[in-house]
């Protein structure tokens, strides 16, 4: 037995060193219940032809899925999100949000549709989705896309008048690849160099194993993260309305159909007051 005088300190050390490794808790919100989509409107944009333009120009608009685009299926005996990718458009939150670290897991499906059939597998997650409804491609809100497309999963667009500064290497003409030693550079619609950045390393897993996707959002910075290795981070995440620039740091989150069969699951979100400093070193 040990003496009365050790016991105190062993205690009150093992007090301080439960907190320390516990009192920190995750503050996860599922925003996928596992159910089905509460919590999250559909849009549905016009029917496109095989090149990729309107039919009719015609939306099918909000909550209005009769060719059922999303769908909670089985997988693996748990239940997922199916988008069958036939017509563009996306699942957007009700709600929006800030200062954030999200992750979700997708894996691609089998099928394929119009202009993406038999090509790469496209979706995106949209962040920070503001406005209306169908801005970019009578599809999507305005936002900034963390691209989910077989072999360019983190690659950044800018949708609808998003914009953000990357530091970049030039690869060629049109292309601009994520460095964080490079030049900072403006991207945006009708800018000299578009509002495209490329990833600037690679963590995708094949094609039909799911993947981790992780989103840290603070201010006006983003970062993504495909499985734990970060693709790229963004500066003065802003927006452009009639040649004006202002800030885009909070909005709501829209997961987008494009064309190509795709699963998601474990949606959650957490609040955060920084950003984790290994991911921006």
């Amino acid at each position: 037995m040990k003496p009365a005088k050790f016991i105190l300190p062993l205690l009150l050390c093992i007090i301080v060193f439960g907190f320390t490794t516990t009192g920190k808790k995750d503050n996860w919100k599922q925003l996928f219940n596992g159910k089905d989509l509460t919590g999250w409107d559909t849009y549905i944009g016009p029917d496109l032809d095989d090149s990729g333009k309107p039919i009719t120009g015609t939306p099918l608009g909000l909550n209005n899925d009769p060719r059922h685009i999303f769908t909670i299926v089985k997988d693996g005996g748990r239940n997922v999100i199916r988008i069958s990718g036939e017509n563009w458009g996306a699942i957007s939150t009700k709600k929006e949000y800030e200062n954030y670290h999200l992750q979700l897991q997708f894996k691609w499906g089998e099928l394929s549709w119009g202009q993406k059939k038999g090509k790469k597998k496209d979706s995106g997650l949209l962040y920070h989705s503001v406005g209306k409804y169908g801005a970019d491609y009578g599809a999507w809100m305005r936002s900034q896309e963390f691209q989910v497309e077989e072999g360019n999963c983190g690659d950044y667009w800018g949708v609808a008048g998003g914009m953000a500064d990357m530091p970049v290497i030039k690869r060629s003409e049109t292309d601009y690849v994520y460095d964080p030693k490079g030049t900072l550079i403006t991207f945006k619609e009708g800018g000299k160099q578009g509002r495209h950045c490329i990833k600037g390393t690679d963590s995708e897993n094949p094609s039909g194993q799911w993947n981790t996707a992780d989103l840290y959002c603070h201010g006006d910075t983003s970062i993504h993260v495909i499985n734990g290795k970060v693709m790229m981070v963004l500066y003065h995440n802003k927006q452009m309305d009639n040649g004006q620039e202002s800030p885009l740091t909070k909005g709501k989150i829209q997961i987008q159909s494009e064309g190509a069969e795709i699963f998601y699951r474990q949606i959650k979100i957490q609040p955060i007051n920084r950003l984790p400093a290994e991911l921006i070193k």
